[in-house]
């Protein structure tokens, strides 16, 4: 039968996980699994017939990290053929569905053309039913389904993401908002939720997800996962997990499986569980709509959206020890000089310091100045981000800047490694869904903006992406050259956001010397280092505060509020900066 056609009278109840259902009988790893199909074919499709046994009416093939990203290609070729072969011997009337897994991005790859690849060496043998699974973004999947429609109109096409309880996927998206998106895609036939995520977790987000005009599939994990030995298990009960899945389909999921964990017993008691009437209930009880937080108390913003004010922040770098005592002085005499924000980098040039997100929360809570720390996607994992963003929204600190970060340098031994679970954009999108689902407070999100930039157009698309992602102002990088203000002109004219320009003193023909050789989105005009040659330190922050005057007047028509920069900790030079300023009218 037709496979809608199926989806409109029955649940179609797919197999397992394949992975580590031949991890635990062969007493190895997962990964070693996709290879199986060429070494150890006999166990794969021994694995395929007890799925079927047990009762499932589609399997996937073998091939969920089959790739050129992974591997040669003739290799891949010869997987995907094994694969899809002995999925067939084992199918006995089942739907084979062709598996591709989410494919590592490299920016010197064309992703889309490799899920073509993959899609290609299915096509060629005959497979029509495609399940996209444990992806994390909807990135390429359009491309990919509406390439697979173009060379069969008759393909059917799911796409499952992965989530964890708390609706949130690995790159940071709602799975409510990818299941919506991709349900409004006329080449997608099915979207649902697989792995990372237990059956009763799922119900929630299933409710969550609401009603869509194509089928639900859901494809829990057996439990959540312990460690031994290096290995995961998971030690889940199959008949509790069927039971689950019984009000999975109560509550509307028209395809159901299993993912890590779920062997053919788990399948075998979901069919049984299956057999039994789904319960008779009122039309889905789908909740509210969560209404937007409302706005708490936001100083800074107010002065942004002041129309007869600047606004002042002032960045101050957090210690690389663990005395504060200068930090601290530095802040309180900023807040003398009515400073609106302090801003505090996130381990600027990957060298560490004291937390910035602690230091926003010390100086807001012991000085009542309104901080905003920097957040970087370099050093924290998913679950961190989240831990650290609700610690800031219970301290009452509104705003933050997220920037991508600098990665750590390291040997070819790579002793100390980076940890980039996000870009700038994919965060700031995860702290927009936080805002709306999570957060009783939303948090103003702000970026990075470099003015600097040889191709500025490339910036100003890149930032244009950033708004629509959630970014709501921009705090450029320093003004120090005659270009960096005609491109700070420009981006007030295409983009939306608030707009902080930086002012940063350059302090002795040394230190421009320096930023202009060796900090990345820093130009210092080779007139301004010329200017600084041969100067004292006195001679050379009078120089400082006249250029910074002059800049500030030349961008001051295309700005919401000035950025200060201070450099070394000398927050004295800030302070007369900020007094020339008012001298001026600028602020």
């Amino acid at each position: 039968m037709d496979i809608r056609e199926y989806l409109k009278e029955n649940i179609l109840l797919f197999d397992g996980g394949m992975g580590t259902c031949y991890a635990e009988r062969n007493n190895t790893a997962a990964d070693a699994c996709e290879w199986a199909s060429l070494t150890n074919p006999g166990e794969i499709e021994a694995i395929h017939r007890a799925y079927r046994e047990a009762g499932c009416q589609a399997l996937k093939t073998n091939t969920y990290a089959v790739n050129r990203l992974r591997m040669p290609e003739n290799d891949c070729r010869a997987l995907i053929r094994a694969a899809c072969e002995i999925a067939r011997r084992a199918a006995d009337g089942a739907y084979v569905f062709g598996a591709i897994g989410p494919i590592p991005v490299q920016d010197d790859r064309d992703m889309n053309a490799e899920y073509r690849f993959v899609i290609d060496c299915f096509l060629e043998l005959g497979i029509s039913n495609f399940l996209f699974e444990t992806h994390s973004t909807d990135l390429f999947l359009h491309d990919a389904a509406a390439y697979i429609r173009e060379k069969n109109p008759e393909a059917f096409v799911l796409l499952s993401f992965n989530t964890q309880p708390d609706g949130f996927t690995a790159s940071g998206r709602l799975i409510r908002d990818l299941c919506r998106d991709c349900a409004n895609d006329p080449n997608v036939d099915a979207v649902g939720m697989n792995c990372m995520t237990t059956a009763r977790h799922m119900v929630e987000l299933l409710r969550k997800i609401g009603p869509l005009d194509c089928p639900i599939s859901v494809m829990p994990n057996a439990a959540y996962p312990t460690v031994r030995g290096n290995r995961s298990f998971y030690d889940g009960n199959p008949l509790y997990f069927a039971s689950q899945m019984a009000v999975l389909r109560d509550e509307g999921a028209r395809i159901l499986g299993g993912c890590c964990g779920t062997t053919p017993e788990y399948t075998a008691a979901t069919a049984k569980a299956l057999e039994a009437p789904a319960h008779y209930r009122i039309p889905w009880p789908w909740p509210e709509e969560k209404a937007p937080a409302p706005p708490r108390e936001n100083p800074f913003w107010d002065v942004l959206c002041d129309p007869d004010r600047k606004a002042v922040a002032v960045e101050l770098d957090s210690p690389e020890n663990a005395d504060l005592q200068r930090f601290m002085d530095g802040a309180r005499e900023l807040r003398s000089k009515d400073v609106d924000i302090i801003t505090i980098a996130d381990c600027p040039v990957a060298r560490a310091r004291v937390d910035s997100s602690l230091m926003a929360c010390k100086i807001h809570r012991e000085l009542g100045i309104s901080a905003l720390p920097h957040m970087t996607c370099r050093d924290r994992n998913l679950n961190a981000t989240q831990a650290l963003l609700l610690g800031l929204c219970a301290e009452g600190i509104g705003n933050v800047l997220v920037v991508t970060g600098d990665p750590i340098p390291s040997a070819s031994r790579d002793e100390v490694k980076s940890v980039f679970n996000f870009n700038s954009r994919s965060l700031m999108q995860y702290i927009r869904g936080l805002n709306e689902t999570v957060l009783p407070a939303p948090f103003r999100i702000f970026g990075a903006l470099n003015v600097n930039a040889r191709n500025f157009y490339v910036q100003l698309d890149i930032a244009k992406k950033k708004e629509a992602c959630g970014c709501e102002g921009f705090l450029t990088q320093p003004v120090l050259s005659a270009q960096a203000a005609e491109n700070l002109k420009l981006a007030r004219q295409e983009l939306k956001g608030k707009m902080l320009g930086c002012i940063m003193p350059v302090v002795s023909h040394r230190n421009a010397l320096f930023m202009n050789s060796e900090i990345a989105g820093i130009t210092v005009a080779d007139e301004i280092i010329a200017r600084y040659e041969g100067l004292d330190r006195v001679q050379a922050e009078t120089l400082a505060v006249e250029l910074s005057a002059d800049f500030a007047r030349d961008i001051a028509p295309y700005v919401d509020g000035f950025y200060l920069v201070t450099p070394f900790g000398r927050t004295g030079l800030i302070a007369r900066v900020l007094d020339r300023f008012r001298e001026e009218g600028l602020i």
